[in-house]
């Protein structure tokens, strides 16, 4: 398991990579341009290749997330534009980062329904991902069910990518605290999700794991991700990630909050000592 936690690109990409070694991080994940606008980004593809380097050379893993005011189930026309064009700029940033994914969020319905909403998403990733030749995949981030939000529920996802008409261009990134939100797991559940993930293929097209604990109880269908172990899920649940076999090889990026980067070195600590724990017992 490669376990990491989001990085700031707010120096550079090259700087952002060797932030993230100096936190112990094995995995990372940077946005694409700022995750509240959808301005166009310029890259600077000296420092990019100077960071996909880096990584080479120290065995990290890149995990890139697209900005969140997206909305691939758009009935707006204007949007529905704006949200393809910058998903698009965004894989290729991924790519030039030399990502292994970009993370979208799941469209909202906004009241259209699930049907419209689910519809009207497949035609957006089709029409995203026509032209795009990269190796980068998009990935389908489970959601915690907030409002109108699709995606949910993993054999929704599974349904979602294979309704499209390029499911080799698309992976799954499953994040705990939406799953816990939204009903998907709990402890007590959790090796039936993962036999889930197995049974409808999911498994075999995740590509990473935001790794949080919630703020909020099971089944609140809001997205409020807390510091392991701190919080609603507990240490004991989300061990279960870090001794599962069907999960090892995978980026696992912690989210949590934090006052400054500099935490996620002692968090990072945290999860390899709950991995030797459960690897010992």
């Amino acid at each position: 398991m490669k376990l990491g936690c989001h990085v700031s690109v707010a120096k550079g990409f090259s700087k952002a990579c060797q932030q993230a070694s100096t936190l112990g991080a094995a995995s990372f994940q940077v946005f694409t341009k700022n995750p509240r606008g959808l301005r166009p980004k310029k890259v600077d593809y000296a420092d990019a290749e100077k960071g996909v380097a880096f990584c080479r050379e120290n065995g990290i893993t890149l995990v890139a997330h697209t900005p969140y005011i997206t909305n691939l189930s758009t009935p707006k026309a204007d949007l529905h534009e704006v949200t393809v064009r910058s998903i698009k700029e965004d894989l290729h940033i991924a790519e030039s980062y030399g990502a292994v994914g970009a993370v979208v969020h799941c469209g909202k319905h906004v009241g259209e329904g699930e049907e419209e909403g689910t519809r009207r998403m497949v035609e957006t990733l089709n029409e995203i991902l026509a032209d795009y030749e990269g190796d980068t995949l998009l990935l389908l981030e489970n959601t915690a069910g907030q409002g109108t939000e699709l995606g949910l529920a993993i054999e929704d996802l599974v349904k979602i990518r294979e309704a499209t008409d390029v499911p080799d261009k698309i992976g799954f990134c499953f994040d705990t605290c939406h799953g816990f939100a939204s009903g998907a797991w709990n402890l007590e559940t959790f090796d039936e999700m993962v036999k889930t993930m197995e049974e409808t293929g999911y498994l075999k097209s995740l590509v990473a794991i935001h790794f949080n604990d919630s703020k909020v109880p099971f089944q609140s269908r809001k997205d409020r991700h807390e510091k392991i172990g701190k919080g609603e899920i507990g240490a004991e649940a989300l061990t279960r990630f870090l001794h599962c076999e069907q999960f090892e090889g995978l980026p696992i990026i912690l989210e949590t909050p934090v006052e400054k980067e500099e935490e996620y070195a002692e968090e990072i600590q945290y999860l390899h000592q709950l991995k030797q724990e459960a690897t010992t017992h």
